[in-house]
């Protein structure tokens, strides 16, 4: 039950928000988001509620068990905290990995051992690595005692199960929203604005990245020897635009949703792509993700308080596992260590003649973000460096030409989603959307808010009325 259709929009939407409203007291709403929690991901993933149930009632009764413990880092805590790290990644890996480590196995020893073992058919849980990386949040943070453990085990199953980020994040830090899990304020103007970014977010997705995808997907299912070096390069910037506006869209919807029932949620992306390094890329896309392994990751790695050496390493082991994290194929470890090989580049000043001119910055920042994106987004590492044999030679006579695969639709959105992935006029739409006041009065400036949302909404509907199931990209992690 994918935020962008209608049985979200118009029943399972419509229906909590009535029911939340209608239940009393603090508690109760507490009740109806978690079984309403519940019955989302059941409609998807009935097989697997025990398995995000039993993870929060574990961790809780870890936390339980941190809170009680005196002392700092003593050992018995330490041992706590161990058990409760290697539980969470177990169920991970386990469930993610089991597959990848027994294809590189059999792979290894010539089909000896690893498919043999009938170990690469497990099924991937929706939002494992979501919902464990929230629990690995929430025993640090009890551990570090920056927060304090649940005595209530409701409030920690809504914080892993709370619908709006259980499949797909934004990853919250439990230290974020502690304090909400059992008392928060919904007000008129802060429900107005929750659902006015949910609208914004659903334009994103429904008529930006789903018009880029239909054409990104024919080009990355086309042999590349069938494809055009000019829309090979199409494809390409439609792609890093379509991913951009899939995952801001659904991050954004998702805090909108979470405003409306008065959870306020960090931002996740900044622009991204206006960035002049890669280090402030990453401080620009999916922040929720870069703060998760820079505090929970990088940090107790020793960070930058170490030799420059384990510096680098830090960055590397880091963006190793971020690729990983991802997905479990060496495309995704390969698109990490990219990031990570630049950003220890940046480090050591290797690229400093190139960032210091203002314009050149910005285009080497977009080279190495789309030259990553090629590998993942590739199906197979074979096809991703033949697509990028593609961007600098052409194969002789291409069936698929840029004429033939891309229409007028897909260039206007393809126009409109530069100009709004800059902040030049997002900025100004921001700042509407932020400031518009909820009460509709004759003014003609008032009255454009409301009137450009209804359109975005209405539109994003008749696209899906007519459309085909397109998920969100980060579904599949």
């Amino acid at each position: 039950m994918v935020f962008s259709s209608e049985v979200f929009l118009f029943g399972f939407l419509p229906a909590v928000l009535a029911l939340y409203f209608l239940t009393p007291g603090p508690r109760l709403k507490n009740v109806a988001l978690v079984l309403a929690s519940l019955f989302f991901y059941a409609w998807g993933e009935g097989r697997f509620v025990a398995l995000v149930l039993a993870s929060a009632l574990v961790n809780y009764g870890f936390g339980l068990a941190l809170s009680q413990l005196p002392g700092g880092g003593t050992r018995a805590r330490k041992l706590v905290l161990a058990a409760a790290v290697a539980f969470d990644l177990g169920v991970l890996a386990w469930f993610k990995y089991t597959g990848f480590l027994a294809d590189n196995l059999s792979f290894i020893t010539g089909g000896a051992i690893g498919r043999n073992v009938a170990l690469s058919h497990v099924y991937l849980p929706l939002g494992i690595s979501f919902f464990t990386f929230h629990a690995i949040s929430y025993v640090v943070d009890v551990y570090r005692r920056t927060s304090e453990a649940r005595k209530n085990p409701l409030e920690i199953v809504l914080y892993f199960v709370f619908f709006p980020q259980l499949i797909a994040g934004p990853i919250i830090r439990y230290k974020d929203v502690a304090a909400q899990l059992s008392q928060r304020v919904v007000t008129l103007d802060g429900f107005a604005y929750g659902a006015r970014r949910f609208v914004v977010g659903l334009g994103k997705k429904v008529l930006i990245a789903n018009t880029l995808g239909a054409t990104v997907d024919h080009v990355f299912a086309t042999p590349d020897a069938n494809v055009s070096t000019a829309l090979a390069w199409f494809a390409l910037a439609a792609y890093t635009l379509q991913i951009y506006f899939d995952f801001s869209g659904y991050s954004d919807m998702a805090i909108g949703m979470a405003r409306m029932f008065g959870f306020k949620f960090l931002e996740n992306f900044n622009f991204p792509y206006v960035a002049g390094s890669v280090r402030e890329f990453w401080g620009r896309w999916h922040i929720s993700l870069s703060r998760w392994f820079r505090d929970y990751l990088y940090v107790p790695l020793g960070g930058n308080r170490v030799a420059p050496w384990r510096v680098y390493a830090n960055l590397v082991i880091v963006f190793f596992l971020c690729g990983l994290w991802h997905g479990a194929q060496w495309t995704f470890v390969v698109w990490g260590l990219i990031h990570g090989a630049f950003l220890v580049l940046e480090r050591i000043g290797a690229v400093r003649r190139i960032t210091a001119t203002p314009v050149v910055r910005h285009v080497y920042v977009l080279a190495v973000v789309m030259f990553a994106w090629v590998f993942f987004r590739a199906d197979s590492f074979g096809y991703a460096l033949a697509f990028l044999r593609t961007l600098v030679h052409q194969a002789p006579s291409p069936a698929l030409s840029f004429r033939a695969a891309v229409d007028h639709e897909t260039l206007l959105v393809f126009v409109l989603g530069c100009v709004l992935a800059t902040p030049f006029l997002a900025r100004r739409v921001e700042t509407a959307l932020r400031d518009a006041a909820w009460r509709t009065r004759a003014a003609l400036g008032t009255l454009a808010v409301p009137a450009a949302l209804a359109l975005i909404f209405t539109v994003s509907v008749m696209k899906l009325a007519a459309g085909t199931y397109n998920p969100f990209i980060y579904f599949r992690f």
